[in-house]
């Protein structure tokens, strides 16, 4: 096939991938501009299924430990914060994304959905040294969906891995995206933005999938939140946390720095907290423990 023909088969499968619900996709909404908590525990209260996971999440020993019962969605939401309902809300709706293996990347089951959440709160932490540029809430649902690309690029790219490997050890593509674009037509993040369009999920998160790769390259209003989501992606496969065969096959854009003051000091801190919340978080939502995985 050529290049049109490999995309219209990509774009082809991401029509038939299953939406986000409509709850998920409104707390999205939510996020991405001006709300209250309210707003939040709005939508949260008229889900059931929703409100049920809510309700588990808070009364989780692997979170917060022993207490009293917590029956109030109003409270449930107050303590979680918006961050982990957005990771419960994501986690729910989009699990026949996050939760398929990838084995275009030769990774298992779960390895998206922990890499992106890794990234994620790398990404919440970094976003407090941005100077006020970008909301921390914002960069953690940018980060949970960066990668959700693969979950379509990975059935077009199945036994691929070596021939991409020795592709980047000859220096005959700069990174693993550019190796992608040449087998698929497309790379992830090209793919993960017509996805998100395709859902009809709000700016910046298409730009921030399509750009995370490359933020140099993404309209100068959203490079502070694609840097950020730039570096929480980066920290996350360097702490072993990755989706297979592409894992670190990507270059940092010391670009950053233009955007985040992150000291050496200050940079050891983030990954300790990062470490933590992960097997937190992971422990909360899967009765796992997180790991590195």
């Amino acid at each position: 096939m050529n290049s049109e023909e490999k995309q219209a088969a990509v774009l082809l499968a991401i029509k038939q991938m299953t939406p986000m619900s409509a709850s998920a996709a409104a707390i999205l909404q939510k996020i991405s501009g001006e709300h209250e908590l309210a707003d939040i525990v709005h939508i949260v209260k008229h889900d059931p299924a929703m409100t049920l996971r809510v309700l588990r999440v808070v009364n989780s020993a692997a979170y917060y430990g022993r207490q009293a019962p917590v029956l109030s969605i109003e409270r449930a939401v107050s303590m979680l914060g918006e961050s982990l309902i957005v990771g419960i809300a994501i986690s729910e709706a989009a699990s026949h994304v996050f939760a398929r293996p990838l084995n275009g990347y030769a990774a298992e089951a779960g390895a998206l959905w922990r890499h992106d959440l890794r990234c994620a709160i790398a990404a919440k932490k970094i976003a407090a040294f941005t100077a006020g540029q970008v909301g921390s809430d914002l960069a953690f649902t940018s980060g949970l969906l960066h990668d959700m690309g693969k979950a379509v690029t990975s059935d077009f790219l199945k036994n691929t891995a070596g021939t991409i490997q020795a592709a980047l050890d000859q220096h005959r593509v700069k990174d693993y995206a550019a190796a992608e674009k040449v087998l698929v037509g497309m790379d992830h993040g090209e793919v993960g933005q017509a996805l998100a369009l395709a859902w009809n999920l709000p700016e910046p998160i298409p730009t921030v999938l399509r750009f995370h790769h490359h933020p140099s390259e993404a309209p100068p209003e959203w490079q502070p939140l694609v840097y950020v989501v730039h570096l929480g992606d980066i920290l996350a496969m360097m702490a072993g946390c990755g989706t297979g065969s592409d894992t670190l096959q990507y270059a940092l854009d010391g670009g950053y720095v233009n955007y985040i003051t992150l000291e050496k000091d200050a940079l050891a801190l983030v990954v300790l907290e990062v470490e933590e919340e992960f097997v937190r978080t992971v422990a909360s939502l899967t009765g796992e423990e997180g790991g590195a995985a």
